[in-house]
């Protein structure tokens, strides 16, 4: 076994693949089916462990499920019967109440993989790749077609090192680079201008979100330790999620809504 971290050395020097995100995400898809044949076939104390370990896993899901999803449902109040005569029109009604109560399992597990908030702006515009990426021609007789210049705005991290600009296939200009946002909380009513802390998902592709371009719809994640929210075991909030609402390439900042 190899004694020190060379993946991710090689990861912070090099970067990813471009197309990481959607490989995971397929690998992870195929895991469903890899799970089902090895519990198919295995057997023995092997089989006593492995089943041991997925009852764990199913509990912790079906408590997950409990906590977040929930509906309303109407349901008859048992009252005790009060004195006196009741009009003809009212004999046959009923005082409901609502209470809360667990919804459908398979969908929540649904929400959840697709990862979907309850965001202010549901849906937006699609975008062509060629309005995001314009080719930049290169080599001695400028031929070579396979730069491209992203005329979005886009945000990097701190630790972030471009690559020689020989070898630079995705050029992200210093202009459109932002660190921080105007983001409204919208129960305070306030804007507070904070630090972003990445990109989580941006609407239009996947490689979008891997290149950390901002467009209008995306979730982004910012750095809320300046408000002083707290959880209910008392520990500070650093971060949390934001939809950006505005064209952040038109108006030269970005405005966004925190998702509460």
């Amino acid at each position: 076994m190899p004694q020190n971290n060379y993946i991710e050395e090689h990861t912070k020097r090099y970067g990813k693949r471009f197309d990481f995100e959607e490989r995971a995400r397929k690998k992870e898809a195929r895991q469903a089916h890899q799970r089902s044949e090895f519990a198919q076939h295995v057997h023995g104390a092997r089989a006593k462990r492995y089943n041991a370990q997925r009852f764990k896993e199913k509990a912790t899901m079906k408590k997950t499920i409990k906590l977040h999803e929930e509906r309303d449902r109407k349901h008859k109040v048992e009252e005790p019967v009060k004195a006196g005569a009741v009009p003809g029109y009212l004999l046959d009604r009923e005082n409901v109440s609502r209470a809360k109560v667990l919804s459908n399992s398979i969908k929540q597990k649904r929400k959840e993989k697709a990862g979907k908030w309850q965001v202010p702006l549901p849906k937006v515009r699609a975008m062509a790749d060629d309005e995001v990426f314009r080719v930049i021609r290169s080599g001695k007789r400028q031929k070579k077609t396979w730069k491209r210049m992203i005329t979005k705005v886009s945000f990097v991290g701190p630790g972030f090192t471009r690559k020689p600009p020989k070898y630079e296939r995705f050029i992200r200009p210093m202009g459109l680079r932002f660190k921080k946002a105007h983001v409204v909380h919208p129960e305070l009513q306030c804007t507070f201008h904070l630090d972003i802390i990445g990109v989580k998902k941006n609407p239009q592709s996947p490689m979008m979100t891997q290149l950390g371009i901002i467009t209008r719809g995306t979730i982004i994640e910012i750095d809320v330790s300046e408000l002083g929210l707290v959880t209910t075991n008392g520990k500070v909030i650093t971060g949390k999620y934001a939809q950006v609402s505005n064209n952040p390439e038109l108006d030269g900042v970005i405005n966004a809504v925190l998702l509460v």
